[in-house]
């Protein structure tokens, strides 16, 4: 099957690009080529200033200034640069880190690399499912894990499998009144949701564009700098660019793609989240109608609590592995793109409470722009007809 047959809801693993996106991209790969470095002669300066001003693009749309952002490869470079950069830096002489069962591996990864270099860990419980607001962290439980050891706390701004969503403005309170910094993980919100970093008070945020409709291979990493600076070990070296905490030839047309697809994303508020989120709780309706005994996996279907484009969906009877071989029309996941290698049933809905099972019956949902309610109509169709006809053939 040909991807142009295929209904792709699979928008938290990656987006397509927006041809607004390429349109900004082309000129910065045949026209503006030059190195930003390279600042002698007129291709060197027209890359620096295309670069220049797209990074300043992203700070305006992030509520930040142009010297508090690193571009990097992508968000796991993002967050491995701000977890271990920041833990161990030789200034920093805190030895406590307090992070979410949760969490990307882009994040308990890194954790558990200081935890082997002798730092003490918190990885605090989610508020299990079957309540309201099931997946955020409970303020009561962090702060009793904060202590005057703690030197980072990081906790997603929006879960990439269950979609919840955390108000991270208290979090930062409580991290702040006991000295110690707040990282996000803020890929999946990043235009997906408004964003102000001096209003969330978070002092690292990392981001990646192809997940707002950007392409792959470029991130981003929100440094504070006004009020308390934040400071990094830097863990790539050679050339000093970015004010030596992240060398390498800067990324001048991913950096323009970017800033081309933040601005599309903020330009389209509230308009696009409220129409991505209309499709979602069709996708819901009509799921629930066709296939009895579904369950929602994660917080309640609210603006405020769940992304507009995300439904994880516990099916009866059937292992999701399974009705996603049985429909392959239909681009899904059963978790994070980044542990599909993995056999083991997805950490997110563990932490949830669910049983392995039930697990392993799940699949998650990614509505994102360029989906459509007939789309929709045909994904539930064909999802209903699998199950089934797979409910038959195991009988």
């Amino acid at each position: 099957m040909s991807t142009a047959e295929t209904i792709y809801l699979d928008n938290h693993a990656t987006t397509r690009c927006d041809p607004r996106v390429v349109e900004a991209l082309v000129p910065m790969l045949v026209e503006n080529y030059g190195n930003v470095s390279s600042r002698t002669h007129a291709v060197g300066r027209a890359a620096a200033e295309a670069y220049e001003a797209a990074i300043a693009s992203l700070a305006a749309d992030l509520g930040c200034t142009s010297d508090e952002l690193l571009i990097t490869s992508g968000a796991t470079e993002s967050n491995n640069l701000a977890i271990l950069g920041f833990c161990l830096h030789p200034r920093q002489r805190r030895r406590h880190v307090i992070t979410v069962a949760s969490e990307h591996s882009a994040v308990l990864d890194p954790v558990a690399v200081l935890e082997k270099s002798g730092f003490r860990v918190t990885r605090l419980p989610v508020i299990p499912q079957g309540h309201r607001e099931a997946g955020r962290v409970d303020l009561d439980r962090l702060h009793d894990a904060l202590d005057d050891d703690t030197a980072l706390v990081s906790i997603m701004q929006a879960n990439n499998e269950i979609g919840v969503l955390h108000d991270l403005a208290p979090i930062a309170e409580l991290c702040h009144a006991r000295g110690a910094v707040l990282h996000s993980d803020a890929t999946q919100a990043i235009g997906r949701v408004r964003i102000d970093v001096e209003q969330l008070g978070v002092d690292l945020a990392s981001g990646s564009a192809h997940k707002l409709y950007g392409p792959k291979g470029v991130g981003l990493l929100y440094v504070r700098r006004r009020g308390r600076r934040i400071r990094l070990r830097p863990e790539i070296v050679g050339g000093g660019q970015q004010q030596g905490l992240r060398s390498g030839t800067l990324n001048s047309p991913g950096t323009v793609a970017f800033a081309a697809a933040l601005r599309i994303c903020v330009e389209g508020f509230p308009d696009e989240p409220q129409r991505i989120g209309e499709l979602t709780e069709r996708l819901w309706q009509r799921l629930s109608s066709r296939i009895e005994g579904v369950q929602l996996n994660g917080p309640e279907r609210a603006p405020e609590l769940r992304l507009a484009g995300n439904l994880n969906v516990c099916f009866p009877d059937i292992e999701g592995a399974a009705l996603m071989a049985a429909t392959p029309q239909v681009a899904l996941s059963s978790g994070s793109a980044c542990s599909a290698t993995d056999p083991n049933p997805s950490h997110v809905l563990l932490a949830l409470g669910l049983s392995e099972a039930e697990a392993r019956r799940t699949l998650r949902f990614g509505v994102g722009r360029f989906n459509t309610e007939s789309e929709i109509d045909q994904a539930v169709e064909a999802l209903a007809e699998s199950h089934q006809r797979l409910k038959k053939q195991f009988r």
